[in-house]
């Protein structure tokens, strides 16, 4: 494996309508794991629910697991608390980033807070430009991602709906979608 010093971070950023971001991402995090990479995996939206990833995660001894969300942001019945809550977890991340103690750090679902408007482009492209570690890889999902973020990204994947199940009556799926 590449030294520190010999690394290229990249940032890489999973988006669009289409299932499959978060999966995309835990991909990465799986296979980083694989190569003795220590990894973060802090997610925005998901909250306490027990998920495979998590199960799976939980045998690796480099993988850090936070799922810190309040849950489904789309059917709040509280904005501000999602606010607050979503304004915790970026601190929250920019400390771990910070730390140096990780090669790679996923922020799951934190489009969606750019989406909402909760945290903005402008505040997270800068604070990737001015305090990411040159060789950290950052990894980060959800739907509506900023266009300043986007821009400074070395690779962006746009995923696209064709059709869903839930579009015909089939709930979430355990091994599938959690």
């Amino acid at each position: 494996m590449k030294s520190r010093e010999r690394r290229h971070g990249l940032v890489l950023i999973n988006t669009g309508e289409g299932k499959g971001k978060s999966s995309s991402a835990l991909g990465m995090v799986f296979r980083a794991a694989g190569w003795d990479m220590k990894v973060c995996v802090i997610q925005f939206i998901k909250g306490q629910w027990q998920t495979g990833e998590q199960k799976a995660a939980a045998k690796f001894d480099n993988i850090e697991w936070h799922a810190l969300g309040d849950g489904f942001t789309w059917d709040t019945k509280n904005p501000e608390q999602d606010i607050k809550t979503s304004r915790e977890i970026w601190e929250f991340s920019k400390d771990k980033i910070r730390s140096g103690e990780f090669d790679v750090v996923l922020l799951d679902e934190i489009n969606y807070c750019c989406g909402y408007n909760w945290i903005s482009g402008v505040e997270i492209a800068e604070f990737i430009r001015t305090e990411k570690p040159a060789w950290l890889h950052l990894i980060m999902t959800g739907r509506n991602a900023a266009p300043e973020v986007v821009e400074l990204a070395n690779t962006v994947t746009e995923m696209t709906k064709i059709k869903h199940a839930f579009e015909q009556g089939i709930k979430a799926e355990q091994g599938i979608e959690f």
